[in-house]
């Protein structure tokens, strides 16, 4: 995110005040937000409850040294890659090269020289920038705007993790658009990228924002993750995005697009059985569950909770299909 929609959250760690002072005079004409800790344990508190753009570290602070506080951040997921830039007088190749070794990006030497104070944190709060920017591509589907598979590999087992240690519900929607290759087939590519934008649009615009979220998973397949929502919750979710996209005329060209969706819904909650919640098992159900409302006749949610069952039961129920056949052709050519 650039400076001109957000202002860079600067943390700046130092024991002696009449340092953070002179460091935060300098900086202060560029409309920086910073923040104030002399000590490290102060720093790490900050780091718990503000999103930081950079940290200038002193090195040298009593109880706990800046490498010490370095090496905590980087330890930490919100934390490990927010840039610290060391503030030290200990200028020695020692020092230094402990610095890097600690995750530091760069140092700055005591006494400060304002210009290159100034240059040295610009310059690194662009290559956050970059970098953020960089990552945010690499996680989000290219065609519709929303995260693509690989961010689920990442996201979710961080959401079931959180959700199972604070006791919280969790649930998961499977969806996709029914008859999709007959958009395709009938009004053209084109005409298809534009209705799975909408689509993702059209969900995206009925769920919380900065808690729920919506992934591609394949082709016409969309993840949507409810954080702190139970399946009751989950399924009347499913049933307005439903009935919304059923009534919805998408218009590409001259052409009136009207398409229905199907969803498989499932969860778990405080009560399930932890031994029982996994990304697989979650994914397998709602697979399951998507997969039942396609077979009764599409354009319906169906839902059910997360079970512990036998592996076989949530396979790839195309391979299964293609396992019956294989099976039924060796057993005709033994009786023929």
């Amino acid at each position: 995110m650039s400076n001109d929609t957000k202002k860079d959250n600067i943390l700046i760690v130092d024991d002696a005040s009449l340092n953070i002072e002179m460091v935060a005079n300098i900086l202060r004409k560029e409309g920086y937000q910073m923040f104030f800790a002399r000590n490290g344990e102060t720093a790490l508190g900050l780091t718990k409850s503000v999103d930081f753009d950079l940290i200038l570290l002193d090195i040298v602070m009593p109880e706990m040294d800046g490498y010490k506080v370095c090496e905590i951040l980087k330890q930490n997921t919100k934390t490990k890659d927010v840039p610290v830039i060391f503030l030290t007088a200990k200028t020695d190749t020692e020092s230094i090269v402990k610095g890097f070794e600690t995750g530091g990006v760069d140092y700055i030497g005591k006494p400060f020289n304002p210009p290159e104070l100034l240059a040295r944190v610009k310059t690194h709060l662009q290559l956050r920038h970059a970098y953020e920017e960089i990552k945010l591509l690499s996680i989000t589907d290219s065609l519709t705007g929303c995260y693509n598979r690989s961010s689920i590999s990442e996201r979710l087992p961080r959401e079931i993790q959180r959700a199972r240690r604070y006791n919280r519900s969790l649930s998961l929607i499977l969806c996709d658009i029914d008859y999709f290759k007959k958009v395709n087939d009938t009004y053209g590519h084109q005409a298809g990228d534009q209705t799975l934008k909408k689509f993702v649009q059209y969900i995206q615009g009925m769920i919380r924002q900065k808690i729920d979220w919506v992934a591609r998973y394949g082709g016409e397949e969309f993840l949507i993750v409810l954080p702190e929502t139970d399946i009751r919750g989950a399924h009347c979710l499913a049933e307005r995005i439903r009935i919304y996209i059923s009534k919805s005329l998408i218009q590409v060209q001259k052409n009136e697009i009207r398409i229905t969706s199907s969803f498989g819904v499932t969860g778990f909650n405080s009560d399930t059985p932890h031994e029982i919640i996994s990304v697989e098992n979650i994914i397998r159900h709602s697979d399951k569950y998507l997969y039942q409302a396609k077979k009764e006749g599409r354009n319906r949610v169906k839902t059910g909770p997360l079970r512990k069952t036998r592996e076989f039961e949530f396979g790839n129920f195309k391979k299964l299909r293609l396992i019956k056949r294989s099976l039924f052709y060796k057993f005709w050519n033994l009786i023929k």
